[in-house]
């Protein structure tokens, strides 16, 4: 069927989705707790959204939609606490963190949902390794147009979001060298990486879509597993390579960051994007992954190879006066401060070594998640 028209949103309004780890505080290993505790939480109102995810040891949190970030903060505080809470009655530690550090795939189980169900015949052991976390966030877009625009004008600014959120070092009990191994986890997924370079959205609907669905391979747009997609029954855009991060701040930090960054770019200041902007594109998103902050990074415009870390100071920098109108001011300053400072990725190897064992290391993630102080 085609894809349905791009839905009315007020522009620059936002939401996020934080996938979480549910842990057996026993032995700190992820637990398959997701039928018992979507459950308990659904016998009263909960601040948002919880649903399922792929396996029984995650679970998904959606915000509602705000125009700001202190009330998006403020509601994934509540939301934070209400998981809490309902974990605690059932023993289990929640926690951000992109991966797991020493769960293995092959022990998770598929949550009963037929979509999960259909994944997990179609891309087989994938499924299972798909036990990862990750943040989204939406972004209103006024028209498809637009929605186009930002979409591929946002390229420039991809390894920002996968150094700041970085927080995935550890896979199957080994150091992975990498910041954010999560992502490779997804790049395994034939329909991932990024969306086919159009700045109409009649283009993209009526010839790459309608292309894509007469093929077979595709259905509906969740079967696009792209960087940054599109999500026309919301009138949104979608930016999916966040780990999750250790804390809610952090995550309602990283919307704020977005918004302010697609006002900027909505005022069309910039050289618009061309398809040539993804020459650079893979290399520069592997360098965020491997090395987060301390990558480097080849701008797609004049080719001058920079600092990541620079460049995001320099771009939090640029982005005050719109952090500023949009009250998001303290969202800025809380990602500077990561930037100059600690990733989530360097936090967690920290606590590895000053802990002795991973499992000090995922009780020390619960703890950030708890909201307890990061201990450096």
């Amino acid at each position: 069927m085609p894809l349905e028209p791009f839905g009315q949103s007020a522009a620059l309004t936002f939401g996020v989705e934080l996938e979480l780890q549910l842990v057996n505080l026993s032995d700190y290993d992820l637990t398959a707790a997701s039928p018992d505790l979507l459950h308990l939480l659904n016998k009263k109102p909960f601040p948002g959204n919880v649903t399922p995810e792929i396996t029984e040891s995650m679970i998904e949190i959606n915000s509602s939609v705000h125009t700001h970030h202190g009330p998006l903060l403020e509601q994934l505080q509540e939301i934070r606490d209400t998981l809490i809470t309902a974990g605690d009655k059932l023993n289990i530690g929640i926690a951000g963190g992109g991966t797991h550090p020493f769960q293995q795939w092959s022990s998770q189980k598929i949550f009963s949902k037929p979509r999960f169900q259909e994944i997990s015949e179609l891309y087989g052991y994938l499924a299972k390794q798909f036990t990862i976390f990750g943040q989204h966030v939406h972004i209103g877009c006024a028209s498809g147009d637009d929605a186009m625009f930002l979409l591929h004008s946002l390229n420039r600014y991809i390894p920002h979001f996968i150094a700041l959120s970085a927080s995935s070092p550890y896979v199957q009990g080994r150091d992975t060298l990498f910041d954010s191994a999560r992502l490779n986890s997804v790049f395994a997924f034939p329909m991932s990486g990024r969306a086919p370079f159009t700045l109409s959205w009649d283009q993209f609907s009526n010839e790459y879509f309608a292309k894509m669905e007469n093929t077979g391979i595709i259905k509906s747009m969740k079967d696009f597993y792209w960087d940054i997609r599109p999500k026309p029954e919301f009138g949104t855009i979608e930016l999916r390579v966040c780990d999750t991060p250790l804390t809610v701040e952090r995550a309602a930090a990283l919307a704020a960051y977005l918004q302010s960054l697609c006002r900027y770019l909505l005022e069309r200041k910039e050289a618009p994007p061309v398809e040539d902007d993804y020459l650079v594109y893979n290399y520069n998103r592997f360098q965020a992954c491997r090395f987060g902050l301390d990558g480097a990074i080849t701008h797609p415009k004049t080719y001058e190879t920079m600092s990541l870390r620079e460049d995001i100071m320099t771009t939090l920098r640029k982005m005050e006066p719109h952090a500023e109108a949009l009250g998001s001011t303290p969202a800025l300053k809380h990602l500077s401060d990561v930037a100059k400072q600690w990733s989530d990725a360097q936090y967690l190897r920290k606590q590895h070594s000053l802990q002795g064992s991973a499992e000090g290391m995922v009780d020390s993630a619960i703890r950030c998640f708890r909201g307890e102080p990061m201990n450096y």
